[in-house]
């Protein structure tokens, strides 16, 4: 199953491996095998993509979504404020997860050798768990140049500025925040990334906002950003403008925030499921909480977070 996933180059092959691992996976997975059922749904009865069934991304918090053959390698867990449960996410294998997202970089990036990573993530840093630092340190492996950095912005731009390498400048979006208001530095041969999130360290802006605060701090013409959770196994990326794209084993679908069942056709604006072929071992099929379009090309935005009223329809469905 994983070649395939990996081998998969048009949305017909896409849709067959869809297919196939969500019926193993609607019998292998416990908690998934017992939404399917309390919606009452026969999963031998689901001839289309159109027709599966996603999983509220909740239950990462409250159970164990796992159908591995083996005990896993790694437990990722999300970040939560004080008291909230974070999510957990059982990878049964950490080398797939690595080929998962070295595939995906070099789908957009192309060899991580060419670049110098510099991470500026300081509350994934100062917690465990995080499968966005994890992925950040094995590229950065490859890269062999770069680093991480907490808050000591002035050796960041100095190591930035002394090194010959095209960078990039991945950070969370506070840090990457207070690093151009406090310095306003003009940044070459460098391509800003964020990660998105103020954690509940900075005001929330409107992501247009927020990018032209950063290109007019950094020098630079458009800021790219990376989209992906503890939950995922995959990462979206945009080039700009809050377009982001996915590898090929990859799909945002939107659904309609009172119904969650009622999947939305391309060009619609609504909440976001996700397809990750490459969540082998727990769930491929999502219904995250984020709010988002989707458009004909495959392509999609983000544009914030469903409200409590938005998602207790899928609440109420698992209970």
């Amino acid at each position: 199953m994983q070649e395939r996933i990996f081998s998969i180059r048009s949305d017909e092959e896409f849709r067959e491996v869809a297919l196939e691992l969500f019926r193993w996976q609607a019998e292998r997975c416990a908690p998934y095998k017992e939404y399917i059922g309390l919606l009452g749904i026969d999963p031998q009865n689901i001839n289309s993509i159109e027709q599966i069934p996603f999983l509220p991304i909740e239950l990462f918090k409250s159970h164990d979504i796992y159908c591995g053959d083996s005990t896993p390698e790694k437990v990722f867990t999300s970040s939560s404020t004080t008291g909230q449960t974070p999510s957990r996410h059982m990878m049964q294998s950490l080398a797939h997860y690595e080929r998962t997202f070295t595939a995906a970089f070099e789908q957009f990036y192309g060899a991580p050798e060419r670049w110098s990573i510099y991470g500026l993530l300081p509350n994934y840093l100062q917690r465990e768990g995080s499968s966005l630092v994890y992925m950040v340190d094995r590229l950065l492996k490859r890269c062999g140049s770069g680093g991480f950095y907490l808050d000591d912005y002035e050796k960041l731009l100095a190591d930035m500025e002394a090194d010959p390498k095209p960078k990039i400048l991945l950070g969370v979006s506070y840090a990457l925040w207070d690093l151009a208001e406090q310095y306003a530095p003009k940044l070459s041969d460098t391509i800003v990334m964020e990660t998105g999130g103020m954690k509940g360290k900075r005001k929330e802006l409107a992501k247009a906002e927020f990018h032209k605060i950063l290109t007019e701090a950094f020098g630079v013409e458009t800021i790219h950003s990376e989209y992906g959770m503890a939950e995922l196994t995959s990462q979206g990326y945009s080039d700009g403008r809050g377009i982001f794209r996915s590898p090929s084993w990859m799909r945002v679908i939107t659904r309609d925030v009172n119904n969650p069942l009622k999947m939305l056709p391309a060009g619609s604006r609504g909440a976001v499921s996700i397809i990750d072929l490459a969540n082998l071992s727990s769930c491929a099929f999502i219904a995250t909480q984020d709010i988002g379009q989707t458009f004909t090309d495959g392509s999609f935005t983000i544009e914030g977070r469903l409200t409590g009223a938005d998602i207790r329809g899928c609440n109420l469905l698992v209970q």
